[in-house]
């Protein structure tokens, strides 16, 4: 019976030039659930979710979508918001230099007679973030509050608009693990009081932990549903991805060799608060053919030492040696870092990884115009096979090399940004967040070609904030906390436990 399901989609297919993103896709879910969806990246997640709230309209796709038992046929996002669909984008959409409260109520503004009654809309926005564990006060500038809290006044906007669909599109992707936790008491509280919610998420065990129901997209398909007592890591791996991936991480024999990199006594001070000191002290260094990681929580200071030492793009003060093949180098601007033969691939890929409004082709060659040009002009057909062989190498999936990178999804285009510094051919590569927001089976492809790298004698550097991927990946990690360095140990000695243990601790290092 219809009446048990709130929401119904039923045979959706919608199609992009040369790629069809969703062909005959059915989601049904029940009043009151939390319904989570799961599948490697571009299966076709966000494209259904962007269908269902309007962001593509009715034509544009086609098929039936059911809510509250009648057929709707949205022509934009306030279409589905009047009906109480709201969708949460994993790019958080909040203005950063505007309060909490102007955010909360942005399009959906507190007036009478076209003026704004400011403290009806103080009063109310605190209300709202009582209800979703926030005292901040409504006054407070977006960019003075972390990414968790901003995630929290995303879900309170969204019930400012009398939600009754809540949609979270990876709501975890960027949290740490308290504020993950946090978020997902949150989401078991409102179900308690009868809300119904989606939530697209790559991580297993949340999806286990608190989806009464998961449905599996691959390939723009939807393969099965199943009930929360079905739900199983193996059963969804398996599904997602076509195969079963009886190991998630590649088997790999190292060869290492010499030191091929290293810091010493690096030290760097907040850009702006000039008397903090971010980074202290550190040392560390990278051998021919090594994955190395470093692990530790967020803010622990692995992003800023890795951009302090990559052409001193994080922060000010900075002291310490870099050392290349045991020869001083200087890595004092990117040009230079990268003439070194380092590489640094961001954790922040939509910013500073890629060009978005480029093609695929331009993306891959950017950081190494003179492996494609003569007398400095560019060699438009030496380009493109220079792109369409790193497209093959990565496995990049793409309609060519002329997509545009923005349209790719996330596990391709972190396969856009390791073309791009592959093709600049360093000597060590620093991944920060090599994996962030990618599916498992995507994740797998992206280890793959760390190790190829590794096999081929590059010196690999990975940040991560997932402990599983540096034990199931690296030969040695480093476990920072605070700026400083408080542990070090070989990965078949390492555990989750014993990298905690040393966060916690700050114990010395234990080589």
């Amino acid at each position: 019976m219809m009446d048990d399901y709130i929401l119904e989609m039923r045979d959706i297919t919608k199609t992009f030039p040369g790629v069809k993103a969703l062909e005959n896709v059915n989601l049904k879910v029940r009043r009151g659930d939390i319904h989570a969806i799961c599948g490697e990246n571009g299966a076709g997640k966000s494209t259904l979710m962007k269908v269902l709230s309007g962001v593509y309209p009715f034509g544009s796709y086609s098929g039936e979508i059911f809510y509250e038992g009648k057929e709707c046929r949205f022509n934009g996002i306030h279409d589905s918001e009047r009906e109480g669909i709201v969708i949460i984008h994993q790019e958080l959409a909040l203005v950063p230099l505007l309060s909490i409260t102007e955010n909360l109520f942005l399009g959906n503004e507190q007036a009478k007679f076209g003026i704004i009654d400011w403290n009806k809309a103080e009063r109310r926005a605190s209300d709202l973030l009582r209800k979703v564990g926030l005292r901040e006060d409504p006054n407070t500038l977006i960019t003075n509050i972390g990414t968790g809290k901003q995630q929290l006044v995303e879900i309170a906007k969204a019930l400012a608009k009398d939600v009754k669909l809540l949609i979270l599109d990876e709501p975890t992707a960027s949290l740490s693990e308290k504020d993950s936790q946090a978020l997902l008491d949150l989401l078991l509280e409102f179900k308690a009081q009868g809300m119904t919610s989606i939530m697209i998420s790559h991580k297993l065990n949340e999806i286990k932990r608190i989806a009464d129901q998961i449905t599996v997209i691959r390939d723009g398909l939807s393969i099965e549903t199943m009930d929360k007592a079905d739900i199983t890591e193996d059963r969804i791996v398996t599904s997602m991805v076509g195969r079963s991936l009886e190991n998630r991480y590649p088997a790999r024999t190292p060869k290492i060799g010499e030191t091929i990199f290293e810091v010493r006594n690096w030290s760097v001070y907040h850009p702006l608060h000039p008397d903090r000191q971010v980074i202290k002290n550190i040392s560390l260094s990278v051998r021919k053919g090594e994955v190395v990681g470093i692990a530790g929580l967020m803010g622990a200071g692995r992003t800023e030492f890795a951009m302090s030492v990559f052409g001193r793009t994080y922060g000010t003060k900075i002291t310490g040696e870099v050392f290349m093949h045991g020869k001083p180098a200087d890595t004092s601007t990117v040009g230079r870092a990268v003439d070194a033969g380092l590489a640094y691939a961001t954790e922040d890929r939509k910013t500073y990884g890629l060009n978005l409004i480029d093609h695929i082709k331009h993306n891959v060659t950017i950081a190494n115009l003179p492996g494609v040009s003569s007398g400095g002009v560019i060699d438009d057909m030496g380009e493109l096979k220079v792109a369409n062989e790193y497209r093959r190498k990565t496995n990049i999936r793409s309609s060519s090399v002329y997509q545009i990178a923005g349209n790719l999804s996330g596990g391709n285009q972190q396969k856009v940004v390791l073309s791009k510094w592959l093709f600049s051919d360093p000597d060590v590569l620093i991944l920060d967040e090599p994996t962030r927001g990618i599916d498992v089976g995507a994740k797998y492809e992206i280890y793959t070609i760390i190790n190829k790298l590794a096999d081929e004698g590059k010196g690999i550097l990975v940040i991560s904030s997932e402990m599983p991927e540096l034990l199931g990946i690296c030969d040695r990690i480093y476990v920072l906390n605070e700026g400083r360095i408080v542990g070090e140990m070989a990965a078949a000695d390492a555990s989750q436990e014993k990298i905690m243990r040393a966060i916690v601790r700050g114990e010395e290092r234990a080589a």
